[in-house]
């Protein structure tokens, strides 16, 4: 048997867990002083409630240890493969926790893919591994498929405010008042390397709209792979865009507080895997 293992930073739901038979070890959001376990303890809605009524930014914390070695203990005992796909290692140490978790447990049959992406595109990745084992591939393939279709991904989104990439420390003070009075619209990805950049930046709404479709269009989509459209607290934009893009969607998501923290309310944008 083989079992899949993602973190809570994939944001999928307690219910979707459960469908897919996911193991999810969740990482700890703190906002107003106040711990959550990411997925448990907290939704995404109630996140975003908390998020629009302070002026801290929430702190995110990576599983311990101890979290991944209970999981992969049990599957040792039952001899199971163990493929856990988690949160970029640029973005936070869920990844060296799981290592060092794999080398207290000792055992050879667990595979940890740094997916170097976030939420819906950790989800790309599980929904392909998904429907591997469903056809009967060994955990060998599937890493090696997982591995290649990694470097493929895309997320492209808008943000409707710099404020929240200036609490986290993406952009400075100064740029973020300039661009809040501007009304400045930046347009973000999650690098190779797994980090959270800021490509391009655009006056509007509507210019951000058209531009982010823009560059959508000019990529060549592997429609072999499920295309998702992203927001974090409001789908109006999220809407907008579909409307523009006018391609096929497999399903809107709900940004969950790894990335919602750094991108606020009303961002939007879409996750695909490029040919």
């Amino acid at each position: 048997m083989i079992r899949l293992v993602v973190d809570s930073a994939s944001d999928y739901t307690k219910e979707e867990l459960d469908e897919r038979s996911l193991t999810m070890v969740p990482l700890q959001i703190t906002i107003n002083d106040k711990h959550y376990r990411d997925g448990i303890d907290i939704t995404k809605d109630a996140f975003y409630d908390a998020l629009l009524k302070t002026r801290e930014f929430p702190k995110t914390s990576q599983p311990s240890p101890d979290a991944f070695v209970k999981v992969f203990e049990k599957a040792k005992e039952d001899d199971d493969d163990v493929i856990c796909i988690l949160l970029s290692s640029s973005l936070s140490g869920t990844v060296q926790s799981a290592r060092l978790a794999k080398d207290m447990v000792d055992y050879d049959k667990i595979h940890i893919i740094d997916s170097l992406s976030a939420t819906i595109g950790i989800r790309v990745l599980v929904e392909e591994a998904l429907r591997l084992l469903k056809e009967g591939h060994d955990a060998k393939d599937i890493v090696e498929t997982i591995e290649d279709i990694k470097g493929r991904l895309m997320i492209l989104a808008g943000i409707d405010t710099l404020e929240y990439l200036c609490m986290g420390g993406r952009v400075s003070k100064a740029v973020a008042t300039i661009g809040e009075f501007a009304n400045i619209k930046p347009i973000i990805t999650v690098s190779k390397e797994g980090k959270v950049e800021v490509i391009t930046k655009r006056r509007g709404t509507n210019k951000t709209l058209a531009h982010l479709k823009d560059m959508i269009k000019a990529y060549r989509i592997d429609e072999r792979y499920r295309v998702f459209s992203i927001y974090s607290y409001g789908e109006e934009n999220t809407i907008r865009l579909e409307e523009l893009l006018d391609m096929h969607i497999d399903e809107r998501v709900q940004l969950g507080p790894t990335i919602g923290a750094h991108v606020g309310p009303g961002a939007f944008g879409i996750v695909f895997v490029t040919k």
